[in-house]
């Protein structure tokens, strides 16, 4: 139903703009607990609190808003609280295929909530990341989620807190060990552990690591995981076994063709993550070495292409998903209690898995 009103100023006339009853027309939270078939009272909890909800229950909620197309009034909301109602993300490298579900776990929370986001390429480049800082401290964005290393913001070293002029930061994944940053990842040095003491139930002693970036805090951790197994195995001393990458396809590839000038060839791979693990497989396979029947190789991440290797590459798995859905959630409890100190830093750790396939065999 349509409404038009006419006010007359003079000689002028006016034509207010055309105004129709949104309640019609929109997707109203009822029709979402409808479809969930839950109550009302569990939609809003799912939606602003997910992690006290039942994660089966919490799915069918998120199934149901983006199968009604229900949004939040942000327009509203936007006049109320003075804010834009969209995040910025800031993606290392856009081409990883690693990141793409944790920008969707990102991506359903914010949009259920009336937000939306900002995906920004960052292209390994330290410049890009101060650029997209720039964008939310000139408050064209209200918070700026982290799927990197690299903070675009200034902190107090003494402190070791962000200034409060800055707008709120979280980190999904990575973690800075200099200063308090709330975000979520997983225990990176366990999860190497859990790895390595696979390899060694299934025989092997003789172990190789490729590390990623030694920049890196969670590198840092899952190195001190992978020698941890080690000593566990009698084996203290790695330091032939070890290859340095940054993760990516041909770092992999690299460290493998080192690894097969040894003298001593190890019995398994293990590589800190999935693209340096699937570079090392096209080395060996290049070389005439059969994995899983001549070598062994483990990943980490579960990224998509490593159920489609040839063999399927065995891999420790992150909950990419649910990282990304709780880092805008934790982002979203910022902005709604704001105080101005950005969060109170605290990490939360979520479990990681191992997922057996083809890759590695007994000794």
């Amino acid at each position: 139903m349509f409404f038009v009103k006419h006010y007359k100023a003079g000689r002028f006339s006016y034509h207010a703009s055309l105004t129709y009853r949104q309640e019609e027309l929109m997707v109203s939270i009822k029709d979402v607990a409808r479809l969930a078939g839950v109550s009302i009272a569990t939609v809003s909890r799912a939606l602003a609190e997910p992690d006290k909800v039942r994660p089966n229950t919490r799915d069918k909620v998120l199934a149901a808003v983006k199968q009604s197309g229900y949004v939040t009034n942000s327009l509203a909301r936007s006049f109320r609280t003075n804010r834009n109602h969209s995040v910025v993300v800031l993606v290392p490298d856009i081409t990883n295929s690693f990141f793409s579900n944790i920008i969707q776990g990102i991506e359903e929370v914010a949009r259920a909530n009336g937000y939306r986001i900002l995906l920004g390429d960052m292209q390994n480049d330290p410049a890009n990341a101060r650029a997209y800082g720039d964008l939310c401290a000139q408050r064209q964005a209200d918070g700026l989620i982290c799927l990197g290393r690299t903070i675009p913001f200034a902190y107090n070293r003494s402190r070791k807190t962000l200034d409060p002029k800055w707008p709120p930061l979280v980190m999904a994944c990575e973690y800075d060990d200099r200063i308090a940053i709330p975000g979520v990842r997983i225990d990176n040095e366990r999860a190497a552990l859990d790895g390595v003491r696979y390899l060694g139930e299934q025989g092997h002693r003789r172990i190789a690591y490729i590390n990623g970036p030694q920049d890196s805090p969670l590198c840092r951790d899952r190195l001190k995981g992978y020698r941890k197994g080690m000593a566990e195995l009698g084996l203290r001393k790695t330091s032939d076994l070890l290859f340095g990458g940054d993760f990516s396809l041909d770092s992999g590839a690299q460290a493998a063709r080192a690894l097969l000038q040894l003298k001593s060839l190890p019995t398994a791979i293990f590589a800190a993550n999935d693209a340096m693990a699937i570079g090392a497989l096209q080395v060996l396979k290049q070389r005439g070495v059969r994995v899983p029947d001549d070598l062994s190789l483990l990943g980490f991440d579960d990224i998509k292409f490593a159920a489609y290797c040839d063999p399927p590459l065995t891999t420790i798995a992150q909950p990419r998903r649910q990282i990304g859905a709780l880092s805008m959630q934790i982002m979203l409890d910022i902005l709604a209690g704001r105080d101005g100190s950005g969060g109170s830093g605290e990490s939360r750790v979520l479990p990681h898995e191992l997922v057996l396939r083809e890759s590695v065999a007994r000794v």
